[in-house]
């Protein structure tokens, strides 16, 4: 039993770790190749959450949802970015926070002009509802294994976008040497775009795999931001490999302590004062983590564009 809970709970530590990383990838690509930190990354989040939903709840559809939340945070981020975030990248980074905490009040807002301040539910696909025995004796969520073959098929298209097309040589060029590709005759200003509609529509698909399994309210982004954070600094700021093992990590840390921690300290202590303690070191055990691997490493595990 002990063998089939870890089991289970590694799945659930990988399902987290690759919802995370696809919000890091975006978030890293942007910050890699823009120097920009955005804080509304989140909010691009909420925004597919709230899409997939409606979408889906009009159309009965799942996968129709999927793709409209995806088309509306990539609108959506590019538009904002040639409206606002283009302004900011020759600021420093004082200016750019401060401005992406503006446009998530403005995001979150909006939201409830659109949707309403009340909480949007989504239930699992029909055809993901159902269970699969990959362990004897525990029946695992189709979807959350669902979750994680996608997440692993967006960072091997992500891994061969950067590595094998023209596009991701500009990204590697651009991140590094701006200027001379400027000077060869690239749009910087379009690839930048291009960019942070890609690292949009990533956090689109995010929320909308998040929909059946948590409530889809105003807000939903700014939870999952700060995890995101994390992700980027153990992985490597600008390193999409660094994003998904490091999101990986984030995930299973999380969850071993959470499932794992009291039950160990149960045997050292009383089982009240056991879960007490467990509960309030396991909520904390990523950030133990990220301090101890920028102990070992200040840059993070993976350079920047090292794939």
């Amino acid at each position: 039993m002990t063998l089939v809970l870890f089991l289970e709970q590694t799945l659930n530590g990988l399902q987290q770790g690759v919802m995370l990383f696809l919000m890091a990838a975006g978030l890293t690509l942007v910050f890699g190749i823009m120097h920009m930190i955005n804080l509304a990354h989140g909010s691009l989040y909420m925004v597919g959450a709230y899409v997939a939903a409606s979408v889906t709840l009009a159309s009965g559809n799942f996968a129709l949802g999927v793709l409209a939340a995806m088309a509306a945070a990539g609108i959506t981020g590019m538009v904002v970015e040639l409206i606002a975030f283009r302004r900011l990248y020759d600021r420093d980074h004082l200016d750019q926070v401060l401005a992406t905490f503006g446009v998530i009040l403005t995001f979150n807002e909006a939201t409830k002009i659109i949707w309403g301040p009340q909480a949007l539910f989504l239930s699992t696909p029909e055809i993901l509802s159902s269970t699969l025995e990959l362990i004897p004796g525990a029946p695992y969520p189709a979807y959350r294994l669902f979750i994680i073959a996608i997440g692993l098929i967006v960072g091997l298209g992500l891994r061969h976008l950067i590595l094998n097309t023209r596009l991701g040589m500009l990204i590697r060029a651009g991140a590094t040497h701006r200027e001379m590709v400027g000077a060869m005759g690239v749009n910087i200003d379009r690839l930048f775009t291009i960019v942070f509609g890609i690292g949009a529509m990533l956090a689109g698909l995010a929320g909308a795999m998040a929909g059946p399994m948590l409530a889809i309210e105003v807000g939903m982004g700014e939870k999952i931001l700060i995890l995101t954070f994390v992700v980027i600094i153990i992985g490597g700021i600008g390193s999409v490999r660094g994003a998904l093992v490091g999101a990986i990590l984030v995930g299973l840390v999380d969850t071993y302590g959470r499932a794992f921690l009291p039950f160990i300290l149960r045997s050292l202590m009383e089982p009240s004062a056991a879960d007490s303690i467990g509960a309030a070191v396991s909520s904390v055990a990523i950030y133990l983590l990220m301090a101890m691997v920028l102990m070992w490493r200040p840059r993070g595990l993976f350079q920047a564009y090292g794939d």
